[in-house]
């Protein structure tokens, strides 16, 4: 991580000197924001992405988080919401309309998919899942009313990557919007704005928080296409962030680096451990370096997805004999979770599964604990397997 990088979020937009010297910036915990005179307060009205009138559309704390967000992303501009998903529907319902088409990558997040397959078509929007991995089928997917391309490189459970840069690269001239949410990456690992991705979107809630208690998200993108979506469905919505989480999330940047490489070392160990286990029957981490798509993924994280041997019941039996990995969803922060596929569908299921997917998986969020005693852990548990 280069030093400019460690000065935005150690020190940009925190002008101590307005703040008494404080360290740590100050909560502003006020829903509103008085003026002097009726034509001051007319132009906080008029420029309120820019300066305090209502937290709902600006909050000093809210807005610092999203100066250094937009920073690291090398962004003009960013917002931040009240989770993860409230960014991505704001990302997307900005930019489309009835008779609309929509491009999304198989396997994303799981509400992304929701609102992809079930509500976009409520609203005349049509929508196709495509594994992207391969540019010319991007190309050959597009339609004449195609407007906007979703990715998430790496996504979910099994991480395949998408060529970002040839992605964008023929979605560009053809006037079709690219939207990618970075959450697996961060800033640090993967800046697909650079690339010529248009809008980039983050659940905060995870690697960039990293501490278990703030739910949230971002869309990072240029000043025109964020005023577009703060003038739509971020003030319209109202899905925002609380200034509170903002602080918690600023205070979670501040070791975001420590923590991202203490996870990704710990999860290389525990990645050697599995794949020469003999339960385990496959394992999935992303492609870092040279074996990523133009090398636009610098390095891993702590996420490490595995398939046992005798299905569905033995990840059970498992994931029931853990000690040190907590049972829940979600990753990114300094403890160890083990996430079975099988938990979001019911006790026998057999139905049809998303491509490339199945009830033996179990995803691990590799935490901060030495890497030798979630081995440990991870031993006694495949036994029991």
């Amino acid at each position: 991580m280069n030093e400019e990088l460690w000065d935005v979020i150690n020190h940009l937009g925190e002008e101590r000197e307005r703040w008494l010297g404080a360290v740590a910036p100050p909560i502003f915990q006020s829903s509103m924001f008085a003026y002097p005179t009726v034509d001051a307060l007319r132009e906080a009205v008029a420029k309120e992405m820019d300066v305090p009138f209502y937290t709902r559309g600006h909050n000093p704390t809210v807005r610092l988080l999203a100066i250094k967000l937009a920073a690291l992303e090398g962004a003009e501009e960013a917002l931040v919401f009240s989770s993860g998903s409230a960014a991505m529907a704001a990302a997307i319902l900005a930019f489309l309309r009835s008779g609309d088409h929509l491009l999304c990558v198989e396997k994303p997040y799981g509400w992304t998919a929701v609102l992809v397959r079930e509500m976009l078509p409520r609203f005349g929007i049509s929508a196709e899942f495509l594994d992207m991995r391969d540019p010319a089928a991007v190309a050959a997917a597009i339609r004449p009313n195609t407007r906007m391309i979703v990715l998430e490189s790496p996504n979910s459970w099994t991480f395949e990557q998408q060529d970002l840069k040839a992605i964008a690269a023929l979605a560009r001239p053809r006037g079709i919007l690219t939207v990618c949410d970075n959450s697996y990456a961060t800033p640090l690992l993967q800046r697909p704005l650079a690339l010529g991705i248009d809008l980039v979107v983050h659940t905060l809630t995870k690697y960039l928080n990293g501490h278990s208690d703030a739910l949230a998200g971002a869309v990072c993108g240029s000043r025109k296409l964020i005023e577009r979506i703060f003038r739509g469905p971020y003030m319209s919505f109202g899905a925002v962030l609380s200034p509170h989480d903002a602080f918690l999330i600023i205070r979670g940047l501040r070791t975001l680096p420590l923590r991202l490489e203490r996870s990704a070392s710990n999860a290389e160990k525990v990645a050697h451990f599995l794949a020469q286990h003999p339960k385990v029957r496959a394992l999935w981490r992303a492609a870092t370096g040279e074996r990523s798509p133009g090398g636009q993924l610098e390095g891993g994280n702590g996420l490490i997805t595995i398939a046992l041997n005798g299905g569905a019941a033995a990840a059970e039996r498992f994931c029931n004999a853990l000690r040190r990995f907590l049972l829940t969803c979600s990753w990114g922060g300094y403890e160890s979770l083990a996430w079975p596929l099988a938990a979001l569908y019911p006790k026998g299921y057999e139905g049809p599964l998303p491509k490339g997917l199945s009830l033996d998986m179990v995803r691990l969020s590799i935490g901060l604990e030495p890497a030798e005693r979630l081995i440990a852990d991870l031993e006694q548990a495949l036994a029991a397997a």
